[in-house]
């Protein structure tokens, strides 16, 4: 009889779960849609406040995400037995097909952030600069 390690067991049937479906099961799921004038992108965040998820725009086309909450409270009226609550922090970023706008807005309703990035719109009738030759 072998000692084997659960936990160890348990990792490798995710890292097996994950090779055959191409999943990634610590990602955060996201969508990016495209629509006429601007990139929508919309991510999972449950559980978390509006204050504890920080949005950033970087280079014009970097989006990115992080979320962190502390669900530790301190037990005033007793000693912890079993403590199964805990800190959790997320991050994601998107990259944009697209360079966007400054003036972005995100909202946070029923643990999804929706985030709305206007698309930087190029004079179509402007070819460049003319140059004339002497």
């Amino acid at each position: 009889m072998t000692d084997t390690d659960p936990f160890s067991e348990i990792e490798r049937a995710f890292d097996v779960l994950t090779d055959q479906f191409g999943a990634n099961l610590g990602a955060v799921p996201t969508d990016l849609v495209e629509t006429d004038d601007e990139f929508v992108v919309r991510m999972d965040l449950p559980g978390f406040d509006t204050e504890d998820i920080d949005v950033t725009l970087a280079e014009d086309r970097k989006l990115s995400v992080t979320a962190e909450r502390d669900e530790s409270a301190e037990s005033a009226d007793g000693q912890y037995l079993t403590r199964e609550r805990r800190r959790q922090s997320l991050s994601r970023t998107v990259r944009l097909p697209g360079p966007v706008e400054d003036d972005a807005a995100a909202s946070y309703e029923d643990g999804v952030l929706t985030v709305h990035l206007p698309k930087i719109v190029e004079d179509e009738g402007d070819d460049g600069t003319d140059i004339p030759v002497n």
